[in-house]
C-alpha cells in the first residue's frame, strides 16, 4: 500500500500529539517538518526520525518540497489564512488546525482561492473521524431517540488554575497574563470561542445537518453571555444556536471554568449522552436514556489523531477534494466561522 507523504508546518503542543498518531496509521507517514524554533525542529527530527533535508526552519521551503502529498497546517490560529493562502497557491493539499481562520471573511478568501483547483482542503476536527461519532451518526438516524429537538455541548477547561487540557501542558494565568500567549492575546485569535467553542459549533452543524438540508446562513446566535478576561479575550462564553430547520443547540466554550467534554443531544424519545465528546482514549461510551436505557462502549485508539490521519491519507490516495461525511467539508467550516463571528461580536 501506498503511504502518504505528510509535512508539518508549525511544531507546538498540538503538532506534537498529531505526529504521534503517525505510529499507528497504515497508510501515512511523517515526512517533513518545519519551525523556526531550532530546538522544536530538533526534538521533533529526533523522535519522529525524520531525514535531515526534510526539517526546515523556513515555512517556504517545506511548501518547494516535492515528495509531500499533503500539508499540516498547526501554527497559532492568526496565521493560518497566510499559510493556507500559500499552500494553496503551491498546489499542496491542506490540512489546517482548528480554527481554521480566525473570521468569516478569511475562510471566505480561501474558499474563493480553492475554486477549480484539484487541491483537498479540510479543518483538522480530530473528533469527527472517531468511531464514537459513526455510532451517534447511526443510532440518531436509526431514529432511536425519536425526531431531534435539540443539543447541549460544551467545551471548556479550568486552565486558569489547572496545567493541562486535551493533554496537553499550558501556562497557568497569573494576575497578569501574559499576552503573547496564545490563548489570551486577541490579535492571536485567543480567547475561549475560537479556541474551544469551535468543537461544539462544529458537532451543532454536524447534528443539525442530519434532519434536513438547510440554508447556513440563517442560522441565528442568540442568548449570547460572555466574561471578558483582562487581556481583552473571552474566558467564559456561551449561547444558542437556531438552525433553520428548527434545531436549538446551546453552546459553551470556557478557559476558566470546567465544563468538560459533555454532550446531550434530545430527541422526542429520549436523550442520547456522551461523556467525553472531544477526545475519547482507550474506551469511549455512548448513554442512551429512553424507553430503555443502554450504555454503549466503543474501543478505540490511545491517539485520536491516528483515525483522522488514516482517513485523511485515504482521501488523498483517492483524489479526493474534501473528506466524506462525517468529515468536515469546507462548506461546514464556512458556517462554522460565520457561527463564530456571529457569538464573539
Amino acid at each position: 500500500m501506498k503511504q502518504v507523504k505528510w509535512g508539518i508546518i508549525g511544531l507546538g503542543n498540538i503538532a506534537l500529539k498529531f505526529a504521534e498518531g503517525f505510529q499507528y496509521t497504515k497508510n501515512a507517514k511523517l515526512f517533513a517538518i518545519s519551525s523556526r524554533n531550532k530546538n522544536k525542529l530538533l526534538t521533533f527530527k529526533n523522535k519522529f526520525q525524520i531525514g535531515d533535508n526534510y526539517c526546515f526552519t523556513n515555512y517556504d521551503n517545506l511548501l518547494e518540497c516535492k515528495d509531500l502529498d499533503i500539508i499540516y497546517i498547526a501554527l497559532p490560529h492568526s496565521l493560518h489564512h497566510e499559510w493556507v493562502i500559500k499552500s494553496i497557491e503551491k498546489g499542496k493539499n491542506i490540512l489546517v488546525e482548528k480554527p481554521a481562520t480566525i473570521n468569516f471573511s478569511q475562510m471566505e478568501n480561501i474558499k474563493n482561492n480553492l475554486k477549480g483547483k484539484n487541491i483537498f482542503f479540510s479543518e483538522a476536527f480530530m473528533y469527527r473521524y472517531h468511531p464514537q461519532i459513526s455510532k451517534v451518526v447511526d443510532l440518531l438516524k436509526n431514529n432511536v431517540i425519536g425526531n431531534l429537538v435539540s443539543m447541549d455541548s460544551f467545551c471548556g477547561k479550568d486552565i486558569v488554575s489547572k496545567k493541562k487540557i486535551f493533554g496537553i501542558k499550558l501556562n497557568k494565568l497569573k494576575k497578569k497574563p501574559n499576552r503573547n500567549n496564545r490563548l489570551y492575546n486577541k490579535g492571536l485569535g485567543g480567547g475561549a470561542i475560537l479556541d474551544l467553542g469551535c468543537y461544539p459549533v462544529s458537532f451543532s452543524i454536524l447534528i443539525a445537518s442530519l434532519i434536513s438540508k438547510f440554508d447556513f446562513i440563517k442560522t441565528k446566535v442568540l442568548n449570547k453571555k460572555k466574561e471578558i478576561g483582562p487581556t481583552g479575550v473571552d474566558m467564559n462564553s456561551f449561547a444558542e444556536l437556531y438552525f433553520e430547520n428548527n434545531f436549538k443547540s446551546t453552546v459553551g466554550a470556557s478557559l476558566k471554568q470546567n465544563l468538560g467534554k459533555k454532550t446531550k443531544i434530545i430527541g422526542t424519545k429520549g436523550e442520547l449522552v456522551l461523556e467525553d465528546s472531544w477526545s475519547p482514549t482507550n474506551l469511549s461510551s455512548i448513554q442512551i436514556n429512553g424507553e430503555n436505557k443502554e450504555i454503549i462502549k466503543i474501543g478505540c485508539h490511545n491517539n485520536i489523531y491516528t483515525y483522522e490521519i488514516d482517513i485523511l491519507s485515504r482521501c488523498i490516495l483517492e483524489n479526493k477534494k474534501e473528506p466524506d461525511f462525517p468529515g468536515m467539508t469546507i462548506n461546514e467550516t464556512l458556517e462554522n466561522m460565520r457561527i463564530l463571528d456571529k457569538w464573539l461580536n
